[in-house]
């Protein structure tokens, strides 16, 4: 079983990411896994911070000589915002003089939240752990597991689909436009149509003259998918209910669709279920021969993979940290102020975008091992192979 956790805070001295289960033998490439970071910390609108981090992921254990072990991978991300935070933010007891309080909750964070059910008197340590820094971690175990599914013919990219009121009108992308978008050296809001890409720049400048955030949506594609991830047998087991709850997950994300569900359920069925058919022959990547004219149903019918391309969207809410804050009330005084603010974006959809690609990848490598197994990377490929020749003959 694949199993993840991460630690660390968002000023402390690194980020940790644990993974274990992956199968021995497989490559590990550390291009790859920084060039993943680098695409999280790109877009238009982000914060100062990102010109601090330039992040990479150091391998302390689980790979040696390039390949993976069988052991549990562990990764640090240095911060190296850490050199201003050591005397604020110290392990040891420290001066509580140099503490830097959070000392009036932010609208929509987890900071009150957090304050409450932690029993603290102010917000620091609840921020320091509910940043969306923490997805850096998510985006550098992601990366080697997208290099395990690549071992199994599957790939994960995402695009941006809307910021603000900007919105792609067609957004049936072809694959080959999104390995496009991924291969840039530049990312502005990582959408498939200039047009629509200036006016979701025009949105952002928007918030920005106005110390506002903007939200938007982003759409990740997992193509190459085999039939047969995840199972209808227990509910905790249906691919998109996994998949909802991982990108759920993710830091100011509030809602999850799967194809094209939130237009379905405003449908009649004629115009959404996806009619079969079949060839005779196999085409192109197809695992079988059975076809379909359309994908609403997203890749997944009854939580099951059905072997078209699994497509699932994120809706994320504006960033919580405005420049022009919202209404709070001090913690100590419980007297009416305005929200603290700390350094901050003003549109990250791009970037959770990428961090959405990881947390589909490993829910995708999860479901793959569970089903074909292996200790090693020849061993899940040789059953791999059994499976397809399995589907072949259907």
């Amino acid at each position: 079983m694949l199993r993840y956790f991460t630690a660390g805070e968002s000023h402390g001295e690194t980020l940790v990411a644990f993974l274990s289960g992956l199968p021995a033998g497989l490559a590990v490439d550390q291009a790859f896994m920084d060039r993943e970071l680098w695409r999280r910390q790109q877009g238009f609108g982000r914060g100062g911070r990102m010109k601090i981090e330039k992040d990479s992921a150091h391998i302390v254990s689980g790979v040696r000589h390039g390949k993976t072990i069988g052991s549990p991978i562990a990764i640090l991300l240095e911060n190296k915002d850490w050199k201003n935070w050591q005397e604020i933010l110290p392990v040891e007891e420290g001066d509580p003089a140099k503490h830097k309080r959070v000392a009036s909750p932010r609208p929509g964070h987890a900071d009150l939240a957090g304050a409450l059910k932690y029993d603290l008197p102010e917000a620091r340590y609840v921020l320091e752990r509910a940043s969306a820094r923490e997805s850096a971690a998510r985006v550098a175990m992601g990366a080697i597991t997208k290099l395990f599914l690549r071992e199994l013919g599957i790939e994960v990219l995402s695009h941006v689909v809307a910021v603000g009121k900007a919105t792609l009108a067609h957004a049936d992308v072809a694959w080959e436009r999104l390995q496009q978008l991924h291969a840039q050296d530049e990312v502005l809001l990582n959408c498939a149509d200039p047009e629509t890409e200036a006016r979701m720049k025009a949105e952002v400048d928007h918030a920005l003259r106005t110390g506002d955030s903007v939200g938007g949506v982003f759409e990740v594609v997992a193509h190459g998918v085999p039939p047969g991830l995840g199972t209808y047998a227990q509910w905790d087991e249906r691919l998109d209910g996994m998949l909802a709850m991982a990108v759920m997950s993710l830091q100011a994300v509030k809602a999850v669709e799967i194809g094209t569900g939130v237009e379905s359920a405003l449908s009649f069925g004629s115009g959404v279920h996806d009619e079969i058919g079949y060839a005779a022959e196999k085409a192109g990547e197809s695992f079988t021969r059975f076809t379909r004219k359309s994908n609403h149903a997203g890749g997944i019918e009854g939580g099951i993979s059905n072997g078209q391309d699994i497509l699932v969207r994120g809706y994320l809410k504006p960033i919580s940290t405005l420049r022009r804050p919202l209404g709070s009330v001090d913690f100590e005084t419980r007297e009416p102020v305005k929200a603290a603010y700390e350094r901050s974006d003003v549109c990250v959809v791009p970037a959770a975008g990428v961090a959405a690609e990881a947390m589909v990848a490993l829910t995708l490598a999860k479901c793959a091992l569970e089903k074909f197994g292996g200790d090693s990377i020849g061993e899940t490929l040789r059953n791999f192979e059994g499976y397809k020749h399995q589907l072949q003959q259907f």
